[in-house]
């Protein structure tokens, strides 16, 4: 719990201003509190749907993850509780109030979406090689965080 002394103006700002803080065992990744595109900070949260504001924040975390692979992996998710398998994200997008849809293929190249309600939302981002007929990883996390900043 913080000691600091805040202003009336920077507590209201605090409460609707979000942040990213991680932290990871030395060596393993970044660590600290992260800037946030100004697209998610343009809007304040508490106009946003459930669905938005996952799907932003889902964008951020892919987007750190992939900072971290190699240029012979890509992202993709893994499925909890069932055999579905992985699906090599291609796209990411939401569906207001509520409703977040990943989009992609799976190992042998067939076309699959997941569409799921927030309040489920349950991600496993996992690094795959990147298929052979492919020369560089595909990147969507900055491809979709590019897009955010258009919208805004």
């Amino acid at each position: 719990m913080s000691q600091d002394i805040q202003t009336t103006a920077e507590a209201a700002e605090a409460e609707v201003l979000p942040r990213q803080v991680e932290a990871h065992a030395k060596g393993c990744g970044e660590t600290g509190e992260k800037r946030l595109p100004d697209a998610m900070t343009r809007k304040p949260v508490k106009q946003k749907s459930a669905a938005e504001w996952a799907y932003e924040r889902l964008i951020l975390y892919i987007q750190n993850f992939e900072e971290q692979l190699d240029n012979e992996h890509e992202v993709a998710m893994g499925f909890a509780g069932n055999d579905t398998g992985i699906l090599r994200i291609e796209g990411l997008g939401y569906f207001d109030p509520d409703i977040v849809t990943f989009y992609g293929s799976d190992e042998e190249g067939g076309r699959m979406q997941l569409i799921q309600h927030v309040s489920q939302l349950n991600v496993t981002l996992r690094a795959l090689p990147i298929p052979k007929e492919e020369a560089e990883p595909r990147r969507i996390g900055f491809e979709l965080a590019a897009e955010l900043e258009q919208d805004g």
